[in-house]
């Protein structure tokens, strides 16, 4: 199957498909519901890709993304919105405006949190640090100790949302830059071990801060053959991550992937691709006792 044909097919505007077979009991006995929008390696399409004849030929478009957030959020009461890194780059926007109309973009559109990927340092990291003044929503990286940069007082950890009854706690994990990014752009940025920091920060955003769910917006990457850490070594080497939103590999899932974590727990993971071609979609159930269940509608095509 060609791959446009197969993001066509297997990402649908529909109906929510459960991870677990007794998950439709669970969600009919829901007292809350949280829906999760998400992107990643946006890369600069303000535009749909052109009609060039192309495989994504059409396809994106911020304007469309836009529309079809508007849609979900006048459907639903509790809805997250999320970016997972690497909103620069790609077209000759992010070459003329340098990231400007990108973030001013993603302010119209009611972004909750994003996350640092390696190509944000593009422009610099003070090319960076002048954008984020456009941005009316955090950035959020654990991994990346920008103390001794620009971005010291601009950037935290995590960020906690309340949406309804539910407390959401969201970290972000950022890729190794050395031998990516020359050093001159991200200039003393230290970059920490991503496992002990999604640990550290993990544990404080449910044990200590009490949250329903904890969000990682990862841009490590999918899977790797080498065992580089990876969306899922993170999976398997946490406690308390319930979902794992990524980015950086460009990896479109049919379905968002099941992984077992240190207990022996389910976490999500989901990635959509590049370009804005898809909006991930989840939906997160909780019952009267505070268990939850995560489901999937089909990602969005934004066409």
């Amino acid at each position: 199957m060609k791959r446009r044909k197969f993001i066509e097919n297997g990402f649908r505007i529909g109906a929510a498909a459960p991870f677990i077979s007794s998950g439709m009991d669970f969600i009919h006995d829901s007292s809350e519901r949280l829906v999760i929008l998400h992107t990643n390696d946006v890369h600069s399409r303000v535009e749909p890709f052109p009609l060039d004849g192309g495989r994504n030929a059409g396809m994106g478009g911020a304007a469309r993304r836009a529309t079809l957030i508007k849609e979900v959020r006048a459907a639903h009461k509790n809805v997250l919105l999320l970016d997972s890194g690497d909103i620069f780059q790609g077209t000759p926007y992010f070459n003329v405006f340098k990231g400007e109309i990108e973030i001013k973009l993603m302010t119209e559109m009611g972004y909750d949190a994003a996350t640092i990927g390696n190509h944000d340092f593009d422009g610099g990291i003070e090319g960076l640090h002048a954008q984020l003044p456009h941005a009316d929503f955090p950035f959020v990286i654990s991994n990346y100790d920008l103390s001794d940069t620009i971005m010291g007082e601009s950037i935290m950890p995590y960020k906690i949302f309340q949406k309804g009854n539910i407390k959401v706690g969201i970290y972000g994990l950022g890729i190794e830059l050395d031998g990516l990014v020359p050093q001159l752009l991200y200039g003393n940025t230290q970059y920490l071990d991503p496992i002990k920091s999604a640990q550290k920060y993990e544990k404080i955003l449910k044990q200590e801060m009490a949250c329903d769910l904890v969000i990682c917006l990862s841009h490590l990457g999918f899977k790797y053959r080498d065992g580089k850490v990876s969306d899922i070594v993170l999976a398997h080497q946490t406690s308390h991550t319930d979902i794992i939103l990524g980015g950086h590999t460009h990896t479109f899932l049919r379905e968002p992937a099941i992984e077992k974590n240190r207990k022996g727990q389910e976490v999500i993971i989901n990635q959509v691709g590049f370009g804005g071609i898809l909006i991930g979609q989840l939906e997160v159930f909780f019952n009267r006792k505070r268990k939850k269940k995560v489901s999937h509608k089909n990602n969005i095509v934004v066409r």
